[in-house]
């Protein structure tokens, strides 16, 4: 049996203000679980273009999209994947769950560690708003 390459994926931690995006998962990988907003890179799309369509599939909310701050390896239900995590600030819309996901909301900060997502998730979460804080992304003038 041959080893198959891991699937490159793409997640968007998306800040408006102190609150931070995220989705219940409808499907697996994790399903059930709350996450930041991602999936499968497309054949053809760059990483940051991945980024913002998953962003809006799963939560209907455009953002400007920021520096990477995570790339990551994991194994889910037999799958291996490499997660490429961005940072993003909201720009517009109300999270609507469509896609992969179940649920979507902002929720403040307070309220992460009793949602009992991935260790790993939670992680990056926090290396996001540190790497927002230090270099915001640039938004293009109207």
């Amino acid at each position: 049996m041959t080893k198959k390459d891991p699937i490159d994926c793409v997640g968007v931690i998306c800040f408006r203000g102190e609150e931070a995006l995220l989705i219940k998962r409808g499907k697996p990988p994790r399903k059930g679980d709350w996450s930041i907003p991602g999936g499968r890179i497309e054949t053809g799309e760059t990483e940051a273009e991945a980024a913002l369509r998953e962003l809006m599939e799963e939560t209907g909310v455009r953002a400007v999209l920021g520096a990477k701050v995570l790339t990551l390896p994991a194994h889910f239900d037999g799958v291996d994947y490499v997660l490429h995590d961005y940072v993003a600030e909201w720009l517009s819309g109300e999270p609507i769950a469509g896609d992969d996901a179940a649920h979507a909301e902002f929720m403040p900060p307070e309220r992460l560690d009793s949602l009992g997502m991935w260790t790993a998730t939670r992680g990056v979460i926090e290396t996001a708003r540190a790497a927002l804080a230090l270099n915001p992304p640039l938004r293009k003038s109207d």
